[in-house]
């Protein structure tokens, strides 16, 4: 085992988002969704029925992005999509009953992925909250003090773990 007393918090940081995504995954698949599906599903589910085109920024993925997400969720009937009457060209999504039921056995699975709840542990939450808020301000022009939307996921190179939220 590596002498973890040695890494620099960042590896540390980046090592433990990585392996919480690997265990959120596997465990996500048996339900037929995946941790970007989530991510859409919980927005959907606190703010209600919304364009794609809004859902995407509010998580702040390409709308594209968000598309092939919503696909695979519409496809195994976690969501609904509307052709808008005001603009053709744009959808209204929505969570469905199935979707909340995915999005409550998702819960479950984060509440339980470590033995004993560490994940959930408000002191570990309070620091992660600190450093989204610190470091997400300058790259997404956030107020100082600012929180970031419910849901909200990084994207960009390198981007990887709970705390970047890839939506592929």
């Amino acid at each position: 085992m590596p002498d973890l007393e040695q890494w620099p918090t960042g590896r540390l940081l980046t090592t433990a988002a990585r392996l919480v995504e690997h265990a959120w995954n596997e465990r996500l698949v048996d339900i037929g969704v995946t941790h970007a599906g989530v991510i859409a599903l919980g927005v959907l589910a606190d703010q209600g029925a919304m364009t794609q085109a809004s859902l995407a920024q509010i998580v702040r993925v390409q709308a594209q992005t968000m598309g092939k997400t919503l696909s695979r969720l519409e496809t195994r009937g976690h969501v609904t999509r509307v052709r808008n009457d005001l603009d053709r060209r744009s959808h209204t999504v929505s969570i469905s009953p199935a979707g909340r039921r995915v999005l409550d056995t998702a819960e479950d699975i984060e509440r339980t992925l470590v033995a004993g709840g560490g994940l959930v542990s408000e002191e570990l939450r309070g620091h992660l909250q600190r450093v989204i808020k610190e470091l997400g301000a300058p790259r997404w022009n956030w107020t100082a003090g600012a929180a970031p939307q419910e849901g909200v996921a990084l994207e960009g190179p390198g981007a990887s773990g709970p705390a970047a939220t890839l939506l592929n």
